[in-house]
Order: structure tokens, then sequence, then C-alpha cells
């Protein structure tokens, strides 16, 4: 039996609904103190959210064709951070007492904006006191938490510096199955620095169960063999570009210990979603407000064959019904990215955002209708 150890990740998603329950590491030991004073928070940047850097800025350029992993590490390392998470407690010091950072659970971080923003998971900071992020080179922060959203296991940090090294997205599209995968991140926080570990990428849209509950799974995550460990969520999954293709969210393992199984929340992903926290300190989640089934059809061997997502009922202000679905309608395809199984409808609706127009072709009693869709915004309740 396989299960996701929650020191990576936890989380799961419905129809426009994603839910989180991840457990993160404990009993790390503190780390050295230094008194702690409150940060004020930061004024936002007049940039594009994600893709634009200050004059000046050093930016991690992607190499030029196949690299060695070595070559990859060096250029990413001074970008990957560790992040502790902890709060002040009184020491006694000399004959006085004073207050100093205990750290009481670490994660990793990427930076990928050289003005201080950095990517990390949301079980890495949720309900954190005080966030702290560490470089290779010892340099220590206190970091903003810009927004999380629990739904994908994604956060968004902000530290007060400029001039960082910053990691540049990969486009998704040009990455294959058996590509380089090299993982970067802080496994269990240990001195010394980020640790490296490579592999390939293993599968694409990845479906993971993480908990009891009816709405405990992940959808659309890369999968690689690259050895993964606990303390590395929010590291980075590389390409031999050294471009980020994901940010590490969860490990397989089953009754016998680890399974060469480890996940990450895809770049194009982190791309929005990165965006919207940076813009409004939330994501707009998209909502097509329908429940829905696997539609199977039977081939003439009388193999079962599936054909798409057959909407089995609607929520009210459903956005797709308001677009002329009707129930028993089966969605074949989005954007014209085919549909075959519900798995595939959700995966897709993570790379829209509330708002979008989307073109929805349904198969209704064998006549296929084009539809153009506006998402709604997922509600607040669900």
């Amino acid at each position: 039996m396989l299960a996701i150890i929650g020191g990576l990740v936890g989380s799961a998603l419905t129809v426009g609904a994603l839910w989180i329950g991840g457990v993160f590491e404990d009993n790390v030991p503190a780390g050295t103190g230094t008194d702690i004073t409150q940060v004020e928070p930061l004024a936002e940047p007049a940039l594009d959210p994600v893709s634009d850097d200050p004059p000046g800025a050093v930016i991690i350029t992607p190499l030029d064709g196949n690299s060695r992993v070595s070559a990859v590490a060096a250029r990413a390392i001074p970008a990957i951070v560790t992040v502790e998470v902890g709060d002040n407690v009184s020491m006694p010091s000399g004959g006085e007492t004073e207050l100093v950072f205990r750290a009481f659970a670490t994660g990793s971080g990427v930076v990928f904006r050289s003005d201080g923003y950095i990517l990390t998971n949301n079980h890495v900071v949720e309900d954190t006191v005080i966030t702290k992020v560490v470089f290779s080179d010892g340099r220590r922060f206190i970091a903003e938490v810009v927004g999380t959203d629990p739904l994908t296991d994604i956060a968004v940090l902000k530290i007060d510096a400029t001039g960082l090294a910053s990691i540049e997205f990969a486009d998704i599209d040009e990455l294959a199955i058996g590509d380089e995968a090299i993982a970067v991140g802080s496994p269990l926080g240990l001195e010394g620095g980020p640790s490296v570990t490579a592999g390939v990428v293993s599968a694409f849209n990845r479906q993971l169960t993480t908990g009891p509950g009816q709405n405990d799974a992940l959808y659309g995550l890369l999968q690689t063999d690259a050895p993964i460990t606990l303390g590395s969520s929010g590291g980075a999954l590389l390409n031999g570009q050294a471009q980020l293709i994901g940010i590490t969210t969860a490990i397989g393992v089953s009754d016998v210990g680890a399974e060469g199984l480890g996940f990450a929340v895809p770049v194009d992903m982190v791309e929005r979603l990165a965006a919207d926290l940076i813009a409004d300190g939330v994501v707009h989640h998209a909502y097509l407000g329908i429940g829905v089934d696997d539609a199977l059809t039977e081939s003439d061997q009388g193999a079962e064959i599936p054909s798409g997502a057959a909407v089995t009922g609607f929520a009210t202000g459903s956005a797709i019904q308001l677009a002329g679905a009707d129930v028993g309608d089966i969605i074949v395809s989005i954007n014209g990215t085919p549909v075959r199984t519900t798995f595939d409808l959700l995966s897709i609706l993570r790379s829209y955002r509330a708002g979008d127009e989307i073109d929805v072709v349904v198969n209704r009693d064998g006549e296929e209708i084009a539809l153009t869709v506006e998402l709604g915004q997922r509600p607040d309740d669900l």
C-alpha cells in the first residue's frame, strides 16, 4: 500500500476545490538564536508579479544545451534557502533574559525574483509565528509571508533584500518524460547548505491520495525518481539548464520504506499561483460548479475506454450551466486539450484562474457542442 509522507505535503483537490492536510517534520534542533524585532509589512513592488526584476539584478540564466549535474547545482544553490519556522523564547543571559529565536521545523525555498521573493510550500509556513530563511553562504533574513494557498500547497515569502540570485522558470511544454530532473533542497535542516540529487522526469499529471477523506487528493503533479527527503518541501526541481520545472512537495512510501517516487507542483501552475499571491495575497481558483463522473464507451473488442467527464449535476451559479451545459453532457475537451477522465478535467482546470474564458466541447447525445465558459471564483466554503 502506497502512502504519501506528509512531511513533504498532504493535500487534495475536488472540482474547483483543493484541501490541504499536511504534516511537517518536527523535533528539528533549535537554531542558534538572535534578537528578533517585528518586521514591518513590505511595500508592493512596482513590477510585474512574476517576471520583472530591478536593474542590476543577479539572474541565474539557463545553460546552453545539456549540462552536468554539478554545473546545474553550482548555478542553483545560491538561490535555494532553508526555511526555518519558530518563535521567540526567553533565555537567560548574564543574569537577565533575552528573546531568542527557536526553530521548531524547517523546509526549503526557492528565490524566483532577485528582489526577495521566495517560493515554498504552504505546509512549511502555515500557522508560523516567525519565519526565517538561511542562504547557503550563511546569510539569515526574517521573511514576510506574502500569501499562502492551502489548496495547492504553495506559498510566497518576501525578504528585504535585492540583487539576489534567482532561478528562471522553464517552459513546461518543452519537458518530456525521461528528461533530466535535478532536486535541490535542504533535507532535515542540515547545516552546510542545500543537497543535490538527480534523476529524470518520470511522469506528468499524477494524482495522489494524501489522506483518508474523499477530498484528500492532489492533481497534476510532476513525478521524478530524483531522491527527495523530509525537509526538502518547497525546494526546486530543475531541468538540465538550471531552470525551475517544479516545487517539490511530496514523496511516496510503502510499508517497506521510500519507493523512489518524488512529486512536485509543476512550474506552469506555480507561476500562476505566485502571480496571484503577490498581486492579491490569495489565489483566484477557477470554478466550473459541476458534479462529474467518468464517461466510458465500449470498443469493438469489449474494452471500456475513457471518453470524457460526464456532467451529473450543477452547483448554484455554475459557470458551465450558465454557458448552456446540461446534465448528461460529456466534456471532451477544454481549449483544444482532450478530456478523457474527470482527473484530466481537474488537472486542466488547475491551469486557469477565475475570470478566464475557455472553450469547452461537450458531447450531447452523439453531437459535439462548443460552449464558451467564463470560469467562476471557487467559493470560500468549499
